[in-house]
């Protein structure tokens, strides 16, 4: 066998030759053409993959880093001089069933309510006379977002809000005084809508004009609103040439302090545990 080999016999069959046979195939042939194409796409494919995996902890921290900070700042303490994590000490999660209004350890604060909606075991549909923010689906369990002004005494309740507006699903952060009845803050980190028009759900100027805001009338109901030439402190001015996007925020705000939303728990729980 060792002479067969040193005789070229099973030469032409070792990977290298035919490595070389392969390079002396002309350039314009079919089959190489496809054969390159595929190492290529094989090679990228290996390529990516490893540092989808490397990165993916980095990534998971920076998404959580992203939500901290967007809390943060709705809670009006964010400082780019402080790190988040001892900015967030202040910060503690609670997670309310809407059901019942009240506080539950049936999951925890880490749930993601958005995968939680695609479960029929842990969320529900709307029917249309329900379903006015246009979420189609809404799962039982939210996080809301407790801020300390100091040790036992809470300052804010955050609450996470979404609904469609014009063009995309605006999702957000309300931050609520510990009557649950004064809005103090309202942020969106995550909408699509025209810039310039809608898109100015996320400027300064309109984000101030949520400050202070009651959410329900002396009757208990819901009265805020946002409409064209606001008036008085239950409302809220549209946006300039954004009507359904000043429209779909309205409708969203209303949809999460109502009954079908935080509004049990705003009216309730809320008023007889925060200090």
């Amino acid at each position: 066998m060792q002479m067969r080999y040193k005789s070229g016999y099973f030469k032409n069959f070792l990977p290298w030759n035919l490595w070389k046979r392969f390079l002396a195939v002309p350039i314009d042939n079919a089959l190489k053409t496809v054969a390159i194409t595929v190492i290529i796409c094989l090679i990228a494919s290996v390529i990516v993959t490893f540092f989808a995996l490397r990165l993916h902890p980095l990534q998971a921290r920076n998404a959580l880093n992203e939500k901290r900070i967007n809390i943060l700042q709705v809670a009006g303490i964010y400082n780019t001089k402080k790190s988040i994590d001892s900015m967030f000490k202040k910060i503690f999660p609670r997670v309310v069933d809407l059901r019942t209004g009240r506080y539950t350890n049936a999951v925890g604060a880490n749930f993601n309510t958005r995968k939680a909606a695609q479960n029929s075991k842990l969320s529900r549909s709307l029917s249309k006379n329900e379903d006015t923010a246009l979420i189609g689906r809404q799962s039982y369990y939210q996080v809301v977002y407790f801020v300390e002004k100091k040790k036992g005494i809470v300052s804010r309740v955050i609450i996470p809000v979404h609904g469609y507006g014009l063009w995309s699903m605006l999702y957000g952060f309300m931050a609520i005084a510990p009557d649950g009845n004064t809005i103090k803050s309202l942020r969106f980190y995550s909408q699509e809508e025209t810039p310039g028009l809608g898109g100015k759900v996320n400027s300064s100027s309109w984000r101030a004009l949520w400050h202070d805001k009651k959410i329900y009338n002396k009757a208990g109901r819901i009265a805020i609103s946002v409409v064209k030439n606001a008036r008085g402190n239950n409302q809220v001015d549209a946006i300039s040439g954004a009507t359904l996007t000043s429209t779909g925020v309205n409708n969203l705000v209303r949809f999460w302090v109502g009954k079908n939303g935080f509004g049990p728990f705003l009216k309730h729980e809320a008023r007889r545990n925060w200090r």
